[in-house]
């Protein structure tokens, strides 16, 4: 185990400081510092909020990780950051503290991608990931089905949302609901106790016309709505129950459906789901029942492994050491709208002895 890379992720494309240690595919710590809360009261994530919170939570939580770890900076083979695609204001927070560590250590920086990540972490819940990976990514900013024959190196997105994310949906119809923010876990909550075939709500993008793999959540949210806004005009009580339970279905029904497809078409026979809204019960039962008709093994990892988290972004960076791959260069910066095909960001060339770099350069 000894000889597998050490490595230090930092996540903060969002309103989650994230730091995770890992040792190969060993998850070690996972310390995150949320701000979630003080976001609660604008009713969604403030991007000058939560890169002060970053600021202000980013060295101790890198402290409580590595105390947790039981592990010393300096025994770090690697330092992994989230380089996009997030809130530019806050990736910054992330890659400048990554930056500050990789130099003052003398250790390799790895920028990489928060999608690619969120497919990445499983290795820590299930082993290895099999090549190729289908995975669908669901969270508050994308929903997206890709492929992936090496973690490191080659992710092909298949479809994407074309308007809202699923969890952006969730939100939205919880404010509608006044349910409050996060929507997510909230709706889950309440969709429990209602019945999903209450309300037929429309299934996007699901027509013989339209892209099989694309996603588009905009006209539920808007159905929804309206259905909510008729019934308070005539002075109805709203089902909030039902209401919770019958758009969940909904959103769930059209993620399952279409992942299951792509599987086939590929000829891929397991599907790996990740991102906050991976933590929707109704989801991974559906996903769950769904895979099992069609003979495909289905990979969740846990709750806490869903939602954005230092120690994915850490086991992205450990495949990036095994794998040899190039580690970024000093110039790295934060894109918030990075690609999903690049898994990372290599620097133009490689320097193995760090501390060649010159202090003049890192200020440049």
């Amino acid at each position: 185990m000894a000889d597998e890379p050490l490595v230090l992720g930092i996540e903060t494309s969002c309103d989650e400081t994230g730091v995770g240690i890992v040792r190969g595919t060993t998850l070690l710590a996972d310390a995150v510092a949320s701000s979630v809360d003080e976001h609660a009261r604008f009713g969604g994530v403030v991007p000058e909020v939560a890169s002060r919170a970053h600021l202000e939570a980013m060295v101790p939580t890198i402290e409580r990780a590595l105390e947790d770890a039981g592990v010393s900076a300096k025994d770090l083979d690697g330092i992994a950051v989230t380089a996009g695609p997030g809130l530019a204001g806050a990736l910054l927070v992330g890659v400048s503290a990554a930056k500050a560590y990789a130099y003052a250590l003398g250790k390799p920086l790895y920028g990489v991608n928060h999608l690619a990540s969120h497919i990445c972490v499983d290795q820590l819940e299930h082993g290895p990931l099999p090549e190729p990976t289908m995975a669908l990514l669901v969270s508050g900013g994308h929903s997206s089905l890709l492929l992936s024959s090496d973690i490191t190196s080659d992710v092909r997105p298949l479809g994407a949302t074309i308007d809202d994310a699923a969890g952006e949906a969730f939100d939205k119809i919880a404010r509608v609901l006044n349910l409050g923010f996060p929507g997510g876990p909230v709706i889950d909550r309440y969709a429990k106790e209602g019945d999903p075939a209450a309300i037929a709500f429309p299934r996007g993008l699901t027509g013989p016309r339209d892209p099989a793999y694309d996603f588009s959540f905009s006209g539920l949210k808007t159905a929804v709505a309206r259905w909510i806004e008729a019934k308070r005009a005539a002075g109805e009580e709203v089902p909030v129950r039902d209401v919770s339970a019958s758009f969940q279905e909904a959103v769930v029904d059209v993620l399952t459906r279409k992942a299951v497809r792509a599987c086939r078409d590929e000829g891929v026979d397991h599907l790996m789901i990740g991102g906050g809204v991976a933590a929707n019960s109704r989801l991974r039962a559906l996903a769950a029942e769904r895979c099992e008709a069609a003979g495909i093994r289905l990979r969740v990892p846990r709750m806490k492994l869903c939602t954005d988290n230092g120690a994915m972004v850490a086991a992205l960076g450990a495949e990036m050491v095994a794998r040899n791959r190039t580690p970024s260069g000093w110039d790295l910066s934060a894109d918030s709208s990075l690609p999903v095909t690049d898994p990372h960001v290599p620097g133009s060339h490689h320097h193995d002895h760090v501390h060649e770099v010159s202090k003049e350069n890192l200020y440049s």
